[in-house]
């Protein structure tokens, strides 16, 4: 009976080390913003989380490690533009969301 415990209990350690280390899947943002030259990076705001990323040649841009949930995108100008917002961007867990093309106007 006690080898049955110790069996059990050992079995039990094993598993939750096991689920212990689950890799978290998380979801991106990616778009496109124009003009490429009118912005200076992209941020996407939730309740519990702010990421930001740089906008790469071409204009696109790819926020990572962002957990599901819902977020405001906003891009971040440079003058003479305006800083401009897409809100209710829904992120799913290991999936990408596209957001389109950002137009900044002046």
């Amino acid at each position: 009976m006690k080898k049955t415990k110790m069996a059990f209990l050992a079995f039990s350690v094993a598993t939750a080390g096991l689920f212990a280390f689950t890799e978290i899947q998380t979801g991106s943002i990616k778009g496109t913003v124009t003009p490429v030259d009118g912005a200076a990076r992209v941020w996407a705001v939730s309740s519990t989380d702010t990421l930001k990323a740089a906008i790469e040649q071409g204009g696109t841009f790819v926020i990572g490690n962002a957990k599901a949930g819902t977020y405001r995108v906003i891009v971040e100008a440079k003058a003479p533009y305006k800083n401009q917002a897409k809100d209710n961007v829904t992120v799913t867990d290991g999936q990408p969301t596209d957001v389109g093309e950002i137009k900044l106007e002046q």
